[in-house]
This record gives structure tokens, C-alpha cells and sequence, in this order.
């Protein structure tokens, strides 16, 4: 039955009362094809979940629903992106352990996870926004802003914005909490580049004109500053950040770089995952600006399937090849009885069979209508949730 026909059927409707889910709860029986109306933004976006734009990441209610479900107590994501895995293990009192090979994802998987003394976060959020629009310093950075930034800042910033931004970066390293400040800096810079409002996921070449913004249904002018937003964006990771913080447990969440597919994990007895799908994102492309202003590592060449790859056969084969090698090492660390779900957008059926080959039991297979997309992308697609099993060693 069509994700369509199963809206119009009352007994089908997609379920969202999360907190019912036990261990007996039987996974066929629910409707994970939600709707804007069954689960909005601002419900998949919660508290932490939106410090920071990115693309490609699961939703919360998801991994909720499996935590719920299986009950564990240590839950690993070797794909772990922006940590939503680690921020419900958190929140429901589980233990977690996530990897990725992207130091700007484990960047933000580490502010979203950590512990705060919320006080004086406020305290250093206040203090650098003073210090950086102070007209002395400003104008010191509006000096020197095209000596020290790089080619790629200097064409897709203009030079307010960057000044203004190079000054709030040059207080970060006198705070404690340098990671916030980092993830506020990065997030500010994505919405003050040389691009147009609709067109904040996939830039191609800096916008410097007046432009019809479909977005605004208006003409709008490329954005010069990047002050309001750096305010913005600071007030906002403080409410979200306090918000987390009535709710998180007083369990472990470590993140570590690195590949997964030869790095050591913690015994877990549940795997949550998303991995990335062939051929659709440059992970660390999408974020070329935090790599730029934060002069962290750039490690694209090890991503598993990206966009720049292409998705030719031998592309999918060298994909599915890798998503393997990962799994083979993971399930080193498994215990008895655990599950691996595996949430990807499989419409090349590059997963089936894949359990098989890892020697472990096919518990679940379920398949999620998605019609909710961001920006001025458009369409459906259906997503499919795998369910592993352990099998005997």
C-alpha cells in the first residue's frame, strides 16, 4: 500500500506518541511516514538539533523510537554527522559513543553533547559580542581583514562582514567554552556569504548584485554584514543550549575523528546510524566556510560516497565496498543479541543482501515515505530503516 493511501486510513495515521514505545512494542505496526502536521520543524529541530544548519542528517524522533525500543546501554553511530544519535542517548540516559570522519562534524556533535555551567556560557556568549563590535577593534580587523583572510573569504564575504567576523574569531581563543563560540561563528558565516537567501545549502559562485529572491518574493541585496546574525545566532544557542540542559542525563558521550572503519568502538549493544548515501553530499564541502574561518583539518579525500564521486557503478561498488568495511569493524564490538539500525535513502538496493554478508539476521525492514524537504529542493523518496541482528559468533 502506497504512503498516500495509508494518510487516508484513520487506524494508519503516523505515529507520534514516542514515549509509548516499549520493548514490545512491534516495529511494523508503526506509521513512520510523517508529515509536516504530524511532526513539525520546530518539534524535529529541538533544543540542540538545530545549533547549526546540515544537510543529510536523521531526525531525532527516529532514533528516539529505537533507543525506546531496544532499551540499551550503549549505543554507538560510527556516521555520527551532528550527533543526533549522542543528543537522544543523552536525553533518554543512555551511554553513547559516535565517530566521524569530519572534524567540523565532531566539532558539533561534542558543543551539542557537552555539559555546561549555562551561567557562564551567557556570560562569554555577552562578553565577545561586546568586544568584537567595539569600534576600535573593528576597525582594526577592517585593516587588516584582507591580509589575513583567505582567497575563498574574500570573495564570498563582503568586507563588513568579514571584518566583522575575523574580529569575533580573534577573541575566541580567550573563553573557556571556545567550541560554542566556534559553532556560533561558523553558523553566522554561512548566513552572511555572497549568496542568495533561497540558496544557502548549494552556492556555485558568489551573488555581489540585487537578485529576485524567491525566498522573499522581493528584490534583495546580497547580505554586507554579518553583525545581526552573529547576535542572533548567540542568543539562540544559549536558549537552546539551556533548554538541553533540563533535559540531558548524567550519562557519557564521547565523539572521536577518525575512520570508521578502522577505529576501536566501545562494546555496544545497539548501533544507530545513518550513513551518508552515494553520490549526494560533499560532507565537508557543505561547511567549506567553518573549515575556513576555524582552520580545521580537511580530510573530503576519506568520505564514504561523495557527491564529487559521482554515482556510476563503480562509484556504488567502491560505496558499498567501504559501508562494509565499516560494519565488519563495528560489529567486532557488538554483544550478544545486539541490533544495528540502519536508516539510508537504498533506492539502488545497494544494502540488500548486505546483512548476509556480515553473517548477521535481517530483523526488520521497514520502508519511511519522506515528503519534507528543505530550501528550494523538491520531491519525495522513500527511506529504508534496516534492522540487524547479531548473529552467533
Amino acid at each position: 500500500m502506497s504512503a498516500t493511501a495509508l494518510y487516508q486510513q484513520p487506524r494508519f495515521l503516523p505515529f507520534t506518541e514516542f514515549e509509548s514505545v516499549t520493548p514490545e512494542t512491534r516495529l511494523t505496526d508503526l506509521n513512520l511516514n510523517w508529515r509536516e502536521r504530524d511532526l513539525p520543524e520546530r518539534v524535529r529541530t529541538k533544543h540542540v538539533h538545530r545549533l547549526h544548519p546540515y544537510l543529510g542528517k536523521f531526525i531525532p524522533q527516529l532514533v528516539e523510537i529505537f533507543l525506546r525500543k531496544y532499551k540499551p546501554k550503549f549505543v554507538c553511530d560510527p556516521f555520527c554527522g551532528s550527533g543526533t544519535t549522542l543528543v537522544e542517548a543523552l536525553a533518554l540516559g543512555v551511554n553513547s559513543f559516535g565517530s566521524d570522519i569530519s572534524q567540523f562534524n565532531c566539532l558539533l556533535s561534542e558543543v551539542k553533547t557537552a555539559s555546561y555551567d549555562t551561567e557562564e556560557l551567557e556570560w562569554e556568549i555577552e562578553d565577545i559580542l561586546h568586544r568584537a563590535f567595539s569600534p576600535p577593534q573593528l576597525r582594526i580587523m577592517e585593516d587588516k581583514a584582507f591580509y589575513v583572510a583567505s582567497s575563498y573569504l574574500r570573495d564570498w564575504f563582503a568586507p563588513k562582514a568579514l571584518s566583522e567576523l575575523l574580529s569575533y574569531r580573534s577573541f575566541i581563543s580567550n573563553y573557556k567554552n571556545q567550541d560554542v563560540l566556534k559553532v556560533i561563528l561558523s553558523r553566522s558565516a554561512r548566513s552572511a556569504r555572497l549568496t542568495t537567501h533561497f540558496d544557502l545549502d548549494f552556492p556555485k559562485v558568489p551573488t555581489t548584485e540585487p537578485y529576485q529572491c524567491y525566498k522573499h518574493t522581493r528584490i534583495c541585496k546580497p547580505t554586507e554584514t554579518a553583525r545581526q546574525f552573529l547576535t542572533r545566532y548567540s542568543h539562540d544557542t544559549l536558549k537552546r543550549i539551556k533548554a538541553f540542559s533540563e533535559i540531558r542525563q548524567s550519562v557519557r558521550a564521547e565523539v572521536v575523528c577518525g575512520d570508521s572503519r578502522s577505529i576501536e568502538f566501545p562494546e555496544c549493544d545497539l548501533v544507530v546510524t545513518s550513513p551518508p548515501y552515494v553520490g549526494l553530499i560533499d560532507y565537508h564541502e557543505q561547511h567549506r566556510y567553518a573549515y575556513e574561518f576555524l582552520d580545521i583539518p580537511w580530510q573530503a579525500d576519506q568520505e564514504i560516497g561523495r557527491a564529487s564521486r559521482g554515482n556510476s557503478r563503480r562509484a556504488q561498488q567502491q560505496y558499498i565496498d567501504q559501508i562494509k568495511e565499516v560494519f565488519s569493524n563495528v560489529q567486532q564490538y557488538l554483544t550478544k543479541d545486539a541490533r544495528v539500525v540502519v536508516v539510508v535513502h537504498d533506492r539502488r538496493q545497494l544494502y540488500q543482501g548486505l546483512a548476509e554478508e556480515l553473517g548477521m539476521e535481517v530483523e526488520a525492514e521497514l520502508q519511511r515515505h519522506v515528503n519534507r524537504r528543505t530550501g528550494r529542493r523538491s520531491g519525495e523518496f522513500f527511506e529504508s530503516v534496516f534492522v540487524w541482528k547479531r548473529g552467533a559468533r
